[in-house]
C-alpha cells in the first residue's frame, strides 16, 4: 500500500498544478501518479480560480517583457531586413529559402493588418517590410 501523503505535499502538488497546469508534469516532479494529482487537484474547489490567474499573471509578464524589448528587437529586425535587401545574397542563396523568407515575412506581415493605412502610422519595421516588398515586385 502507498504512503499517504501529508498536507504539505499535498499543497506542493496544488502550488504546482496552478504553476505547470499538467497532471503528468505535477506527477514526474513529485514522484507521484497522475491519477493521485487529478484527485488532489479535483478536491480543491478553487483550483481552476487560482489557474487562471496564474495563467493571467504569466501573460501580463510575457507582454511586459514583450514592451521593454521592443527598441531591441526593432533593432535586430532592421538589421535583419538590411541583410535581405542586398540583392548579391539572393544570387547564392537556394530558391527555398528565399521562397520561405518571402512567405514568413508575407505571413507576418499581413497577419497585422495587410500593411499601412497611412504614412502617419506606419513604424519603422512596417515601412521597412513594405519597401522591400516593392524592391521585389520591380525586380519581379
Amino acid at each position: 500500500m502507498a504512503a499517504r501523503l501529508t498536507d504539505r505535499q499535498k499543497k506542493k502538488i496544488v502550488a504546482d498544478y496552478v504553476q505547470l497546469g499538467s497532471y503528468n508534469a505535477v506527477a514526474k516532479l513529485n514522484g507521484v501518479s497522475d491519477k493521485t494529482v487529478r484527485n488532489i487537484v479535483l478536491k480543491n474547489p478553487d483550483i481552476s480560480e487560482k489557474y487562471e490567474q496564474k495563467k493571467e499573471e504569466n501573460t501580463a509578464d510575457i507582454l511586459d517583457y514583450m514592451e521593454r524589448q521592443r527598441d531591441d528587437v526593432c533593432k535586430v529586425l532592421g538589421i535583419c531586413l538590411n541583410e535581405l535587401k542586398k540583392t548579391e545574397r539572393y544570387e547564392r542563396t537556394p530558391l527555398q529559402q528565399i521562397a520561405t523568407t518571402m512567405a514568413i515575412l508575407i505571413d507576418k506581415y499581413t497577419a497585422s493588418g495587410g500593411g499601412p493605412k497611412d504614412e502617419a502610422e506606419e513604424d519603422g519595421l512596417s515601412r521597412s517590410l513594405r519597401e522591400l516588398g516593392e524592391g521585389l515586385e520591380s525586380d519581379g
